[in-house]
């Protein structure tokens, strides 16, 4: 029997660890733009550089999922944390675009590989009743990490852009010791794959499998919501620099208030809504006010009407993910897992879609992404108008068609 002191002890330290990366990932946003401005680049390097995380993560997470299976979840995890904290260093020395570029898919490739191992270790070494509980912690971890992290970045710039990524890579090294030190293995050795069996990535008939499917409409409705909203988030940075000449700190503590917005309405708006109205009545009411809450941030001329406009809009497009996470799950005609690793690969494939568009329309004029964005939002309402209809003659379950209508 396994000591209730000791589990508490490891999830505390992964927690760590999660905090730590997404930590990293918040402070990186806000400076981002301002390490490509001093480079004499624009948006469309901008978009790229985001974009090109998203990709990595999309590409090399089932990777390391799949030999965490083969060779344990402690090594993978220190690997994943070590390699992430080489890539902050790089980053803040980082003088030229390419080595910019290299940091972002080093960054990319390795940290995929925290968050879905972490969750795995939480599987092997907690009972079913208290999974739960342990997934709210990694939840609330990373939760914690991306709100905080933005404000934190654009405060310790201050004196200069690079040191957020030493702070993150010493924070990382801590992570890494800890974890040698203090957390056990939770794969025994007899439970693990076969190292004879393939490491399995992204599969792109896996994808098309599902699209034809149950929750392809869903799926669509995923990846459009996530690149609509990443076509703002990505170049926002270098929007708030060329129209109201705000630095680090001023975007850091706007995106702070988005993803301290965000966590509020996924945790405390989204269950009762979605309980009252239902799944599909949220997504298609959200994405259609989303679309006209995009348009609402342009007159934004100073900046507690700048924090209020995006304050709103990420009000209600956090309320989008959860009810269509919640639906696909109902609708699955597979297993879970599988079904939410469909959902997520397309909602990655919006995060590499959203910030290329958007650098590349950023470039070509500085409302562009603001009203693409509204556009791709309002495509997908009429998507979600139409597509949602016809859900309930694929879906079953008590309740489940009255809560489409």
């Amino acid at each position: 029997m396994k000591n209730p002191t000791t589990e508490q002890r490891n999830i505390l330290i992964l927690s760590f660890t999660l905090v730590v990366v997404m930590l990293g990932y918040g402070m990186v946003i806000p400076i981002i733009p301002f390490y490509v401005e001093n480079m004499g680049a624009g948006g469309t390097e901008l978009g790229m550089l985001v974009a090109s995380y998203a990709l990595m993560r999309l590409v090399f997470g089932p990777i390391w999922g799949s030999l965490s299976d083969r060779i344990g979840r402690k090594p993978v995890l220190m690997i994943g944390v070590f390699g992430y904290a080489i890539a902050m260093f790089f980053f803040g020395l980082a003088t030229q675009l390419w080595m910019l570029f290299a940091a972002r898919v080093l960054s990319g490739i390795l940290s995929s590989a925290t968050a879905p191992t972490t969750m795995a270790y939480i599987g092997d070494s907690t009972p079913e009743e208290e999974r739960g509980g342990g997934m709210g912690m990694m939840g609330a971890a990373i939760g914690l990490g991306t709100v905080l992290g933005p404000g934190l970045g654009g405060l310790l710039s201050g004196s200069s852009l690079a040191t957020p990524f030493f702070i993150a890579a010493g924070l990382s090294l801590l992570s890494v010791v800890l974890i040698y030190l203090l957390l056990p293995e939770s794969l025994p050795a007899g439970e693990r794959r076969s190292s004879a069996e393939k490491l399995h990535g992204l599969r792109r008939r896996d994808l098309w499998q599902a699209l034809s499917g149950p929750i392809g409409i869903l799926l669509i409705l995923a990846f459009m919501v996530t690149a609509g909203i990443t076509t703002f988030y990505g170049i926002f940075g270098l929007y708030a620099l060329e129209r109201y000449n705000y630095g680090p700190k001023e975007v850091g503590v706007v995106m702070m208030v988005m993803g301290l917005v965000s966590a509020v309405a996924q945790g405390g708006l989204s269950g009762p809504f979605t309980r009252h109205f239902g799944d599909a009545a949220v997504i298609k009411s959200a994405m259609l006010v989303s679309s006209l809450a995009y348009l609402f941030m342009l007159p934004a001329d100073t900046f507690i009407t700048l924090l209020l406009a995006t304050g709103f809009f990420f009000l209600i497009t956090a309320l989008l993910i959860p009810a269509l996470t919640s639906l696909t799950s109902r609708l699955a005609p597979m297993e879970q897992g599988i079904t939410m690793g469909m959902s997520n690969s397309f909602m990655s494939l919006g995060r590499i879609v959203g910030p290329l568009w958007g650098g590349w329309a950023f470039d070509m004029s500085i409302n562009l992404p603001f009203l693409s964005g509204a556009g791709i939002l309002f495509v997908g309402f009429i998507v979600s108008l139409f597509g949602l209809a016809r859900a309930p003659e694929k879906a079953s379950g008590m309740g489940l068609q009255s809560s489409i209508k």
